[in-house]
C-alpha cells in the first residue's frame, strides 16, 4: 500500500503542477500533507516535516548566501567580460546563443555547484533571449542538461556519494567515464545546436545592433533592481549592448511552448541590462573580486569549511569591501531580497516533500519494489538495470535517498551475479542530466526562477531530452566497456 501511495503522491504533484494547477510550493507543502493523512500517520507530520526542514537548512542557506554573493558579483561587473566574449561568439544568433548557453553552463559547472552555475549563466543569457524573442524552456533546458553532465564530477556530489555509499574510490569511478560522458556533453551540444537550428527558422537571424533597434526600450540599470526606481533609464540601442542579467529581470511571458515567442504586446519597462556606466560597477576592485572568487570556489572544492559557511563569509566580505557604506549594503541585499526569498522558500517547501517520503517509509517501499521487480535473468546486466533505474529513483527522490539507500541493494544483487560494485557505481550516475531537474533538486528552482519559467513548462520540455542525453551516457559506456 505504501508503495501505491508513494507513486500516487508524485504523480499527483507532477500532474498538478504541469497542468498549473497548482503553484511548485503549495503543490509541496499540501500534497504530501494529504498523503500522510492517508497513510495514516498524520499524527506525525510535524516530525517528518521538522525532518526534511533539518536536513535542507543548509542546503537553504548555501542558497541564500550564494544568490546574495554571486548577485552582488554581477552587480560589482565580475562577469561582464563573460558576457562580452558571450555576446561575440553569438551574434544575435539563435542557434550560437542556444549553443553559447550549453558551452557556458558546461564551463561553470566546473565549480561542482548547480546553483552558482544557473545564477551565471541566466544572467549572462537571459537578455539575448528575452531581446530575440526566443523560448526561455530552451535555455532553462539546455543548461539544466549541460550541468547535469558536469554534476557527475567528483566534488560535484553524486559520484562521491556513489563511492562513500560502497566504499570505491571516487576515482576509479568517475576516470573511466570521462569517454562516455563527454559523448553525453557532445550530444548537450548536438541538441543545443539542433534546437538552435529551430528557433532560428522561427525567428531568422540578425545583428545584435538589428535586435536592439527593432524593440527600442527603455531599460533600468542593475542598481535599481529591486526598488522599483527607474533611474539610470537608457535607449535600449544604446546601453549594455543587450547585455544583461535575469536576477530581477521581468516576467518573459511564455507561454510554456517549446517553439513559441514571449507574446510582442508585452511591456518590457523592467528589463534588466548590465550597463556599461551602471553606479554599482566597481572596476578598482576587478581583481580583488577575481580573486575573491577563485578562492571561495578553491575552499568549496577543497572542502576546507562547509558550503554555507563559505559562501556566508564571502557575501559578507563582498558586500563590506565593494559596499562600504550601510545604505549601500542594504540596498544590494534589497535588490536580490526577491530571488532569495523564492528560491529558499521552495527549498523548505520541498522539505516537506521529501520528510514526508522518508518518514512514512514510502520511499523504502517504492525502492524495494522496484528491486524485487527485476527478473532474475537480469542479473548478469545489472550494470544496464542500474543505469535505467538511475533515471526514474534519481529524478523521484533526493541523490543521498538513491545513493545510500537504493544503490548498495543493486550493487549486492551485482555482485550475487559476478556484476562488479565498480561497474554498478559507474552505472549510477548516468541519471544526472534528468535529475538536475528534479522538483527535490533546490538548483532548479534558481534555474526556473531567475529565468522567469514555469517550472511546469521547463519539465514538459526538458525530461524528454534529459532522458535521451542520459541514455545516450549509458550507451557509450557499455559500448566503451565501461559499464
Amino acid at each position: 500500500m505504501l508503495t501505491i501511495l508513494g507513486f500516487a503522491m508524485i504523480a499527483t504533484f507532477l500532474v498538478l503542477i504541469m497542468m498549473k494547477k497548482m503553484s511548485p510550493i503549495a503543490a509541496l507543502v499540501l500534497i504530501p500533507a494529504l498523503f500522510c493523512v492517508f497513510v495514516g500517520k498524520g499524527a506525525h507530520l510535524g516530525d517528518y516535516v521538522i525532518d526534511g526542514v533539518s536536513s535542507l537548512a543548509p542546503t537553504a542557506a548555501m542558497l541564500m548566501f550564494a544568490i546574495v554573493y554571486f548577485g552582488v558579483m554581477i552587480d560589482v561587473g565580475l562577469f561582464d567580460p563573460i558576457v562580452r566574449a558571450i555576446l561575440r561568439f553569438c551574434k544575435a544568433d539563435p542557434m550560437r546563443i542556444v549553443v553559447g548557453t550549453a558551452l557556458l553552463a558546461a564551463i561553470v559547472s566546473l565549480d561542482g555547484d548547480g546553483s552558482t552555475t544557473f545564477m551565471i549563466t541566466v544572467s549572462a543569457m537571459y537578455p539575448l533571449y528575452k531581446r530575440l524573442k526566443m523560448s526561455l524552456v530552451v535555455m532553462t533546458g539546455v543548461a539544466a542538461m549541460a550541468n547535469g553532465v558536469m554534476n557527475t564530477l567528483p566534488w560535484g556530489g553524486p559520484t562521491a556519494r556513489a563511492a562513500t555509499a560502497l566504499k570505491v574510490d571516487a576515482t576509479d569511478i568517475f576516470v573511466p567515464m570521462i569517454p562516455a560522458l563527454a559523448v553525453g556533453l557532445l550530444a548537450v551540444v548536438v541538441l543545443a545546436y539542433v534546437l538552435g537550428l529551430r528557433e532560428r527558422r522561427r525567428l531568422g537571424t540578425l545583428t545584435l545592433d538589428e535586435a536592439l533597434v527593432r524593440e527600442p526600450e527603455s531599460e533600468t540599470v542593475l542598481v535599481a533592481a529591486g526598488s522599483g526606481t527607474k533611474s539610470g533609464a537608457k535607449s535600449g540601442a544604446k546601453s549594455g549592448a543587450g547585455a544583461g542579467t535575469g536576477a530581477g529581470a521581468a516576467a518573459a511571458g511564455h507561454d510554456g511552448c517549446e517553439g513559441a515567442a514571449a507574446p510582442d504586446a508585452e511591456p518590457d519597462d523592467d528589463f534588466q541590462g548590465l550597463d556599461p556606466n551602471r553606479a554599482t560597477l566597481r572596476p578598482k576592485l576587478y581583481w580583488f573580486n577575481a580573486l575573491l572568487t577563485v578562492a571561495l570556489l578553491t575552499a568549496m572544492i577543497m572542502e576546507l569549511l562547509p558550503i554555507p559557511v563559505l559562501f556566508l563569509i564571502g557575501a559578507a566580505l563582498a558586500l563590506t569591501v565593494n559596499f562600504p557604506h550601510i545604505p549601500d549594503q542594504k540596498a544590494r541585499i534589497a535588490a536580490h531580497a526577491d530571488n532569495v526569498l523564492n528560491v529558499s522558500g521552495m527549498v523548505f517547501a520541498a522539505a516537506v516533500f521529501t520528510g514526508v517520503l522518508t518518514g512514512t517509509g514510502m520511499v523504502d517501499h517504492m525502492a524495494n519494489w522496484l528491486v524485487d521487480t527485476i527478473p532474475d535473468g537480469m542479473g548478469p546486466h545489472m550494470g544496464l538495470v542500474t543505469g535505467l533505474l538511475s533515471l526514474p529513483l534519481t529524478y523521484f527522490m533526493s541523490n543521498d535517498g538513491f545513493y545510500f539507500g537504493i544503490l548498495p541493494v543493486l550493487a549486492e544483487a551485482g555482485q550475487a551475479h559476478g556484476v562488479s560494485t565498480i561497474e554498478i557505481a559507474r552505472a549510477s550516475i548516468v541519471g544526472q542530466p534528468l535529475h538536475m531537474s528534479s522538483p527535490l533538486v533546490p538548483a532548479v528552482y534558481v534555474l526556473v526562477g531567475m529565468a522567469k519559467v514555469e517550472f511546469g513548462d521547463h519539465t514538459r520540455f526538458v525530461v524528454k531530452w534529459a532522458v535521451l542525453t542520459s541514455l545516450i551516457i549509458l550507451a557509450a559506456g557499455i559500448l566503451f566497456g565501461i559499464i
